[in-house]
């Protein structure tokens, strides 16, 4: 079994990193060109098994599979008629791309809704607006696990994601780290299981085209290091895992999944070795696994032919075609703290570190053929300088990949960004266009056919337009300096862009929530519009996608927003108005809020959709209806009984 163990270190690591994520790189190019990266299958279990090994004690530390390492505790209806009224007009998903869904906290199909909280799936017929049914998820401990829904038809795909590092168990809380499960419900009547997936590893993320969903998990060697010893130096503890990792099984490696059939049945089933592929370059700390369920066809096929891959990855990004698997470089921090007095003059390339300096700061990014039934099959794979923000900065255009990096220095107090177009087929670099953003950072990217946006920011907020129909080419076109940022950009019709982010002083210091209208109409000349500002407050969509919705029909868009503007706090969903050339606040919603030991809790929504004429929105403690024109409430449905 594998130890519930996470490095102390990795968390002061991420946040030194975030701290200097202002900084900017050398406007010199890597000296060592990346090319493309192969992934290489395995011929037989021999050869994967000493691979691994041979990789993996390579990369083994005193601590193991990272720094010091810290334990986690635990504690003590009736079936649609066919013959009714025509489905209401209604929103879905905000997605990346058209047609390849993603899991979210709620989904509908105009006709009813589908959400999980506390465990428990339930079912809300959008005319009665009443809960028609439920189903309990929680373990047989009363623990459950943050899910997300995947629907088609009458099928759900429920994905528990495991509690997280951190999380414990509880009374009628979340489950502990590692309980990964896909579970598929039936839901034509009374919503049933009728079969279920639990990987060995954690869940990345998913796709959905048609009713064919592809399910990414990642996971490390399940390897027990001995427990450290008093006085025992670094050296020989390390030395002792390394001992430990060469006489690991291959099982250790090989993920193990369970299935369940909708009879109960549970089976196991493992990776063949001969579906093992790994790149030139891999630590052996890490497995991921590529699994296809068809909802419609149920569970009794899905695990006897996922694919694994010896490499790391922490993005997914899928088109109709392809899915894409990247895996962002480590954060790096130095044993030894960096005399910034005595750094070099002349900044070293980052593809060449200087010895006990950080690693390169590379990005590799897999593509999977998902164009047929069945497993997907490997395609290629590339590598690009610098880290990814999100999955925006991947994008598929016309047989090319665009990927959009930031990359900093040595020294962590510089950084740039740049855009690089791969060839989708050998994903091989063809262009690339740099110097973006210098000593900023990326905050936000959206590609909208052969035209990118970037923005960056460290005191101000550069938009930039990119020309992207020449992949050889791809160059600047324009450039709009704004105080703030956007943190997402969304389209808004032939020639406008909406931006969600923080307006922010000249300084750099956040000020609160604006959102933002440009005109993106003439590339060489991009303008700001239309601005709305909210003091001191957030929104969950500047890093959640899913929580922004835009209705083009009425130029309505709904976002999360949380206020602690003089002293007071306040939450729930800003309701906008956007036209050709402004942005309006039509209204707030906010839910019932209650008391809990004397204090007044107001539920911070965190989704919102529009159905027939009325906007839904969502949070832990239920849904509330309103009114899509002038905004008066029409119902309220709890979620937590």
């Amino acid at each position: 079994m594998k130890t519930l163990t996470r490095p102390i270190a990795a968390a002061a690591a991420l946040v030194a990193a975030l701290a200097a994520c202002t900084s900017a790189p050398p406007d010199k190019a890597p000296s060592t060109p990346l090319g493309q990266v192969r992934l290489v299958s395995y011929s037989d279990c021999d050869e994967l098994l000493a691979g691994l090994r041979e990789k993996a004690a390579a990369n083994v530390g005193p601590w193991g599979f990272g720094g010091p390492q810290i334990m986690y505790m635990e504690d003590a209806t009736a079936a649609r008629d066919s013959t009714a009224k025509a489905t209401p007009d209604h929103s879905t998903t905000n997605v990346h791309e058209a047609g390849v869904d993603e899991p979210d906290l709620v989904k509908t199909d105009g006709d009813r809704v589908f959400t999980v909280s506390g465990g428990v799936l339930r079912v809300i017929d959008t005319a009665t607006r009443k809960v028609t049914g439920s189903l309990d998820l929680k373990g047989d401990d009363g623990g459950y696990s943050p899910a997300d829904l995947l629907v088609s038809g009458d099928r759900a795909l429920v994905l528990l994601q495991g509690g997280g590092m951190a999380a414990t168990r509880i009374a009628d809380g979340f489950a502990p780290p590692g309980q990964t499960r896909y579970v598929l419900v039936d839901l034509a009547g009374e919503p049933k299981v009728i079969g279920s997936i639990k990987p060995e590893g954690a869940h990345v993320d998913a796709r959905m085209v048609g009713s064919t969903v592809r399910l990414v998990t990642r996971g490390q060697p399940a390897i027990a290091f001995p427990e450290a010893k008093e006085n025992v130096g670094e050296a020989e503890r390390k030395a002792m895992n390394q001992a430990v990792v060469r006489g690991a099984p291959l099982t250790a490696w090989l993920p193990e999944i369970e299935i369940t059939d909708a009879s109960g049945a549970v089976r196991k089933a493992t990776v063949p070795c001969e579906r093992v592929s790994h790149p030139a370059e891999y630590t052996g700390t890490s497995m991921l696994t590529l699994h296809t369920l068809d909802l419609a066809q149920g569970v009794t096929a899905a695990g006897s032919d996922p694919i694994a891959l010896a490499a790391d990855g922490d993005i997914v990004y899928g088109t109709g075609q392809s899915l894409y698997v990247a895996s962002n470089p480590r954060w790096w921090w130095p044993v030894q703290p960096v005399d910034v007095e005595q750094a070099p003059a002349t900044e070293p390339s980052p593809a060449e570190p200087t010895p006990g300096g950080p690693p390169p700061e590379e990005t590799e990014v897999h593509r999977f053929d998902v164009s047929g039934a069945g497993a997907p099959s490997y395609a290629a794979s590339g590598k690009v300088p610098g880290r990814l923000l999100n999955q925006y900065s991947l994008s598929e255009h016309d047989g090319h990949l665009r990927v959009a990096t930031t990359l900093g220095s040595a020294d962590g107090r510089s950084s740039s960004s740049s855009v690089h177009v791969l060839d989708a087929a050998g994903m091989k670099t063809v262009g690339q266009v740099g110097g973006l953003g210098k000593g900023e950072r990326i905050y936000s990217v959206r590609f909208i056919g052969p035209v990118g946006y970037v923005v960056t920011f460290r005191q101000v907020d550069p938009l930039y337009t990119l020309d992207l129909r020449d992949p050889a080419a791809p160059k600047v076109t324009g450039e709009l300096k704004i105080t703030g940022y956007s943190a997402y950009l969304h389209p808004a019709g032939d020639g406008r862009l909406i931006g969600v982010g923080q307006e922010a002083s000249t300084e750099g210091r956040t000020l609160g929530t604006q959102i933002s209208l440009f005109d993106v109409a003439d590339p060489a000349n991009p303008r700001r519009l239309s601005q709305l500002f909210q003091k001191d407050s957030g929104s969950e969509a500047e890093w959640d996608p899913h929580a922004f919705l835009y209705w083009p029909k009425t130029g309505t868009a709904v976002i999360p927003l949380s206020s602690h503007a003089d002293g007071t706090f306040e939450t729930g969903a800003t309701v906008l108005k956007i036209t050709d050339s402004e942005v309006t606040r039509t209204g707030t919603i906010q839910h019932p809020s209650r008391t809990e030991q004397g204090l007044a809790y107001q539920p911070g929504i965190q989704r919102s959709m529009v159905i027939g004429d009325a906007i839904w929105t969502f949070s832990y403690e239920g849904a509330q209806v309103n009114d899509l024109a002038t905004l008066a409430k029409q119902a309220w449905i709890p979620l937590t009984s």
